[in-house]
């Protein structure tokens, strides 16, 4: 059976744009990501966070349910969410602008725990810092991979990005049936980059290109690092987001932790011209990121099939 890459990030003060390190890594997630649209990127120093993020992640969801609820937010699929009772198999919590530290103080931590909770906040803070750092590494790797250097700025730059953090719960369904552990369908990520990170409870899989499916099971050191369609829409196709899905069995609670990366409201995500030539047509017309999401869950709330991104702004 295939087994999704694994790629040492640990070695970041050796990871410099150039050098063979560098270089050697970079070769490695291209091949991964044409291949799998996903790798698992290990970094030792998420061992240290390990314990602290998931026990925050517990006291977050054992708060009663009227206080998760003051999770609120005004942008589409954020705050507190969750599938319907009894069952509660399902929940999240997250915020956009994640790395603006103040913003996971005032618009989670503080409106969970009015009193304060500064070890929750120095928990998420630090484990976002560091999912940060990656993401833009990954990202970096990826434009010099296409010759694409002259957009490091407009692709990494915050102006221009949205980091979304989302905690997740997915509880035991008590079976040992496999069981979908989430409401939708096995999908691909709309946003750019993703980066994922869960306890010791496995669930998360990923199709091929053979159309098998693939159980991850990463280790305690590992982000698992998937592109997003906007990515590739991007990219012109030159690279694919796999699909994926959770299914849990077992009575064991599982908790991810993600970082999405995605491009904000009024960036016009286009094409650049360097990937478009006699041999490698336009495939995708430019599109606003949160009219998109505005057309898709207009869709779900009408109950149609959604229309994924690529159909979308399809040339």
């Amino acid at each position: 059976m295939s087994k999704v890459p694994v790629i040492d990030f640990s070695k970041q003060d050796l990871l410099q744009s150039g050098s063979p390190e560098w270089n050697s890594v970079r070769v490695q997630v291209l091949r991964a990501l044409e291949d799998y649209g996903c790798f698992e990127a290990s970094i030792n120093q998420l061992l240290e966070l390990r314990r602290a993020v998931f026990g925050a992640a517990e006291e977050l969801f054992d708060l009663p349910l009227p206080t998760k609820k003051l999770c609120v937010s005004e942008s589409r699929f954020r705050g507190y969410m969750g599938t319907a009772p009894p069952s509660r198999l399902h929940e999240s919590m997250s915020i956009d602008d994640a790395h603006i530290a103040g913003n996971i103080e005032q618009h989670l931590t503080n409106i969970l725990w009015p009193q304060g909770n500064m070890s929750f906040s120095k928990t998420m803070v630090s484990f976002t810092e560091l999912a940060l750092r990656l993401e833009k590494t990954i990202k970096r790797m990826i434009l010099e991979s296409f010759g694409l250097e002259k957009h490091m700025d407009e692709l990494i730059n915050s102006t221009n990005t949205n980091h979304h953090l989302r905690i997740i719960k997915y509880e035991s369904p008590e079976t040992n049936e496999p069981t979908l552990g989430v409401r939708l369908r096995a999908h691909c990520d709309m946003n750019a980059l993703t980066l994922l990170y869960q306890n010791e409870v496995d669930g998360l899989e990923i199709r091929n290109k053979d159309g098998e499916w693939i159980k991850l099971m990463p280790s305690a050191n590992s982000f698992v690092v998937v592109i997003g369609e906007s990515f590739s829409v991007w990219l012109n196709g030159r690279l694919s987001s796999p699909y994926h899905r959770v299914t849990m069995n077992g009575n064991k609670v599982r908790y991810s932790i993600g970082l999405f990366t995605s491009p904000k409201g009024g960036y016009l995500i286009e094409v650049p011209k360097e990937l478009v030539d006699d041999e490698n047509p336009l495939l995708f017309k430019p599109y606003d990121h949160d009219e998109f999401m505005a057309f898709y869950s207009t869709q779900i709330a009408q109950g149609a099939l959604s229309v994924g991104l690529k159909a979308y702004c399809s040339a």
